[in-house]
């Protein structure tokens, strides 16, 4: 087995707008969520979570629920950090259904595999990362929050 281990470098909290659903489709709901803010704060980034990009998600008709989310971050000292990120949230065996008729769970378990760029000299590291993100939605208030760790 190959040695590795895992850096906590941020934990973040992102505002969503309401969902845009664009409906039913042959690969599953289409379901887009505008960021419109947030905050990150950790041992190795503080930034804001800038008001562009969105979460894409997909949901099936197993209930797994694919994302696919582009995001920017604007760090305390002024360096821009692009963001992007793959993952699922599982709604369950019966999640397309109840997703159809309204019912959406209050929170979302979220797992996903963070990417990063970055030109600014400072911020070169993040370029190097392969991230894995642990969280949640909140869909009360639709929010999202993930504790960010490097894989090493």
């Amino acid at each position: 087995m190959l040695a590795y281990q895992l850096e906590h470098i941020f934990s973040y909290r992102a505002q969503l707008s309401a969902p845009q659903v664009l409906g039913a489709m042959p690969g599953g709901v289409r379901v887009n969520f505008p960021i419109v803010g947030g905050e990150v704060t950790g041992p190795r980034l503080k930034a804001s979570v800038q008001a562009v990009g969105a979460d894409f998600f997909n949901l099936r008709t197993d209930g797994v629920g694919i994302l696919d989310v582009r995001a920017c971050l604007k760090t305390h000292d002024g360096a821009l950090i692009d963001v992007a990120y793959q993952g699922v949230g599982d709604l369950g065996e019966h999640g397309y259904e109840q997703f159809l008729a309204g019912e959406l769970p209050p929170v979302l378990q979220l797992r996903t595999a963070p990417r990063m760029s970055c030109a600014h000299p400072d911020y070169l590291w993040v370029n190097r990362l392969q991230c894995m993100a642990v969280g949640y939605i909140d869909m009360q208030t639709v929010e999202v929050f993930y504790d960010v760790y490097a894989l090493r």
